[in-house]
């Protein structure tokens, strides 16, 4: 099992004078500042509760400047190990959480870094960033302690607050602060790129950092993300992720072709399939069609059962959402894809997906049909303007620019839905189309997220699914859903 192996604790080297002042700021103000924490109790409660939201209990979790370990064991880590320069900090949170590993030392020394062992899911670095010496040196530290899926977390406060902290310390509102980092948001998307990570996102929290009565809760969980409103916020929390690319790495693929009353496109499907991966296998789920698609999914796999490894499975319950979760559960390819039996988007597009997925650029691939010209009749002009509204507000709910959210080709990496599906509960079966489920579930696993234009098809058999007018209804109320359950946390 890893462990940390912590320096030895009686001692250690301070890179710079101010890093000795800032310990002998914390050390010897300890039981003030303690009180300070108490005083400011709601500010801490909601900066915990929102790293709740981002990081998952059960993670393996490395804090860099742990302090006492209240963070650190609020998380509920899996295994957890915190980084303090002040030995009295880690005295205390080595008494407070004995379940946890503490490592006395200096996070820009290397001999304490290389002393910890990896990797971790998340690495936090909650206001430590403001103390460093060399911050983009200190990132590039934490690089040999990260796998391709570990996120950094940045918290920080906003720079335009200086001002109303600095007249909090004056009226005795906030304990005295030493001299520290002044960084703009701009300055951690530049940090970050010097480090080799890549910024994947950025949320901001607390507008109101009291509860008055009540009022300061209501105020943080509902006003204050909303756009335009949330650059005016104090916490500003920044999540990376390393950059990895692989070249070379071959990753076998599961197409799901989720199909109801299309039997006139099942063999197109087929004999259009291009080769690519290590190694595919097709999945159709039929959703108990009125006509005999599912008996043509059966001839389809016996006629190229010598060319093609087919699946055939009918649906439980109503809905793409029930045939995407049912599909994806008896996939058995590294990356996970859907194809809509209409044949819109052309089957023969599909290995572009996949090499983004093989590659390491994004770890949810999102089509979008809106950035090629359509074939005439592709989509119908309300459905279009309601798309466009509707990716704005999508955009602003996972912190990605989304197009086309219910576009039906969607691409993953089998271990992410894995994660995705066991962590379902949050939001629960709430998803009839099958595309917000996993956008919504990428966005909280925090993936990389990227959209790859079409060219989108008019359909040449069949009809459609979707109804305008009450699955407009629909996406609104999913709106309203979004933003409770990624928004107003």
């Amino acid at each position: 099992m890893n462990s940390a192996r912590p320096a030895p604790p009686d001692s250690i080297e301070l890179s710079s004078r101010r890093k000795r002042d800032l310990l002998d700021h914390f050390e010897g103000n300890s039981e003030e500042l303690d009180r300070w924490r108490e005083f400011n109790a709601a500010y801490h409660d909601d900066d915990r509760k929102f790293m709740r939201f981002l990081i998952p209990p059960g993670k393996r979790v490395l804090e860099l400047g742990c302090s006492r370990g209240d963070l650190l064991a609020a998380l509920k880590p899996s295994y957890g190990v915190g980084v303090d320069f002040g030995a009295k900090a880690i005295a205390k949170a080595k008494a407070r959480y004995p379940h946890l590993h503490f490592v006395y030392g200096d996070i820009e020394d290397p001999a304490t870094m290389t002393s910890i062992e990896g990797p971790f899911d998340y690495i936090v670095m909650a206001d430590t960033i403001g103390m460093f010496d060399d911050i983009d040196g200190t990132l590039r530290l934490t690089q040999r302690l990260c796998s391709p899926s570990t996120r950094n977390i940045i918290a920080y406060y906003s720079h335009m607050w200086e001002p109303i902290l600095k007249l909090a310390e004056t009226l005795r509102l906030r304990s005295k602060q030493p001299e520290i980092n002044y960084i703009a948001t701009a300055d951690f998307l530049n940090l970050m790129d010097l480090a080799d990570f890549e910024v994947i996102s950025q949320e901001q929290r607390q507008l109101l950092p009291r509860r008055w009565l009540g009022l300061g809760p209501f105020i943080n969980r509902y006003i204050a993300p909303l756009p335009g409103i949330r650059q005016l916020c104090l916490r500003t929390y920044i999540i990376g992720r390393p950059v990895r690319h692989f070249p070379d790495r071959k990753f076998s693929a599961s197409v799901l072709i989720p199909c109801r009353n299309e039997r006139g496109n099942i063999e197109n499907a087929i004999r259009r399939m291009p080769r690519f991966g290590s190694s595919q296998e097709i999945l159709f789920v039929e959703g108990n069609s009125s006509d005999g698609t599912f008996e043509e999914c059966e001839r389809v796999r016996e006629a190229y059962r010598d060319s093609w490894d087919i699946k055939v499975l009918k649906q439980d319950g109503k809905g793409k959402g029930d045939a995407v979760r049912k599909g994806f559960s008896a996939a058995t390819g590294d990356v996970l894809m859907i194809l809509d039996a209409d044949l819109t988007m052309p089957p023969e597009a599909l290995p572009k997906y996949h090499a983004v997925i093989e590659s390491g650029k994004a770890e949810f691939v999102n089509g979008t049909r809106l950035v090629y010209p359509m074939e005439s009749e592709a989509m119908r002009p309300l459905n279009f303007i309601a798309n466009r509204c509707f990716a704005y507000l999508f955009s602003y709910l996972v912190n990605t620019r989304l197009t086309d959210t219910l576009c039906g080709t969607k691409v993953l990496l089998r271990k992410d839905y894995e994660v995705l599906a066991r962590e379902r509960a949050y939001f629960g079966n709430f998803d009839p189309f099958g595309d917000f489920d996993l956008i919504f579930g990428a966005a909280k696993q925090n993936l990389k997220i990227v959209e790859t234009p079409i060219h989108y098809k008019a359909r040449t058999f069949g009809e459609t699914q979707i109804s305008r007018f009450r699955d407009g209804w629909l996406l609104l109320r999913m709106v309203w859903f979004a933003y409770r359950k990624l928004k107003a946390i």
